[in-house]
């Protein structure tokens, strides 16, 4: 294994995350193999190149200098749905599993993605967008399930404070080296996101972010969670690059829906339109979503009637009275079709919960209830 591990560790280097063929290869000939035809000049001229200059030592030492451990398939900490890449369709000619990740922070990464949702949008966010990112991911970690995300601006940022703020865990993915913070204003945040989490890339310390490698990294993004939330995101965005990578990898893509008009509405309300996304306003159906198949969540708000928490003597009683003056019992109990005996016991316990009340005369009307919460009265008579 450490020969193994050594070899992959150094395949990362000379070639590009993301590059198809090197997955391809490894998965023919196996990592040795493509060592050596690399070394040998048999496959791309740049990676000979870039495998002639390798210094592994250097690489070794800028590791340990940074905190940063080399996880490969097959490790304890490896997360088994990366697995899932070898098989999802290119995308702008990038894809595979990855040769390998770095990663920094303590948490074992296999146990810090094992229930977990990646959060993404514009790094152009709105107000709006922040509030709902930074929630969501509050009330995610506290229902045990992480928060993945990639550590830019906007909706990434939003996430990941949300849920530090909510003493969670918190996995981001960057575009270059573990000990390269980008944005450079967030290194303390990707700081505080090590100590929660993880920082994972498939680049060795040292490299700078590139277009290409934000697009590469994406997939890792989308494969490694449950599912993938799209909070704001305009037309062209790297965001909608990470939904392609999940539907490809056949998590459930979720949407957040924003103000009609917004610019950074449009992919989301694209999205939900043509039916690749799901429409989410919250953790519960978040939850649901990337829940075993066919369980429906109990958590969900529930907009009780007055008329559920009435027996069927009660409601014939209720709906017996009239909505101005009174009635006596005896023609309470004619028009709700109960024994007089059924309807005093009805209306005794309606007028206790304040549905309905005794005027002077003896006349029984309805109460003030209108639009008031809903009070609770006894149980059913069967239940007495």
């Amino acid at each position: 294994m450490h020969e193994e591990r050594d070899t992959r560790r150094a395949l990362a280097c000379v070639v590009e995350g993301g590059d198809p063929r090197l997955a391809a290869l490894i998965a023919r000939h196996g990592v040795a193999e493509v060592w050596r035809l690399v070394l040998a000049g048999a496959t791309d001229p740049a990676w000979t190149a870039r495998a002639r200059a390798l210094d592994l030592g250097s690489l070794l030492r800028a590791e340990r200098r940074c905190s940063a451990r080399f996880l490969i398939p097959g490790d304890p900490e490896w997360p088994e749905r990366l697995g899932d890449l070898e098989f999802c369709p290119e995308v702008q000619r990038l894809g595979g599993v990855p040769a390998g990740l770095w990663v920094r922070g303590e948490r074992p990464l296999a146990d810090a993605v094992e229930a977990s949702v990646s959060i993404v949008g514009s790094r152009a966010s709105s107000s709006y967008g922040d509030r709902v990112a930074t929630e969501l991911a509050d009330g995610l970690v506290a229902e045990g399930v992480s928060v993945v995300s990639g550590g830019a601006f906007g909706i990434d940022a939003a996430a990941h404070r949300g849920a530090l703020a909510g003493g969670g865990p918190t996995v981001a993915f960057v575009a270059g080296g573990v000990d390269e913070p980008y944005p450079r204003t967030h290194a303390q945040l990707l700081e505080r996101v090590v100590e929660h989490g993880a920082v994972v890339s498939e680049y060795p310390p040292g490299e700078r972010p590139t277009r290409y490698r934000f697009l590469a990294r994406n997939r890792l993004i989308a494969a490694i969670s449950q599912g993938t939330v799209i909070v704001e995101a305009a037309v062209r965005s790297g965001a909608r690059n990470t939904v392609t990578w999940a539907s490809g990898c056949g998590r459930p893509v979720m949407a957040v829906p924003g103000p009609i008009g917004n610019v950074t509405s449009f992919t989301p309300h694209r999205l939900i339109r043509e039916g690749e996304a799901v429409l989410v306003t919250g953790v519960a159906d978040v939850r649901e979503l990337i829940g075993p198949l066919g369980v429906v969540g109990d958590d969900r708000p529930r907009c009780a009637r007055l008329f559920d928490t009435l027996d069927a003597d009660q409601r014939a009683v209720l709906e017996a009275l009239p909505e101005r003056g009174g009635r006596d019992a005896g023609e309470v109990a004619l028009r709700a079709g109960v024994t007089v005996a059924a309807a005093f016991a009805a209306l005794s316990e309606l007028a206790e919960a304040g549905l309905v009340t005794r005027r002077g005369d003896g006349l029984w009307r309805l109460g003030e209830f209108g639009n008031r919460p809903l009070v609770p009265v006894p149980g059913p008579a069967s239940e007495r």
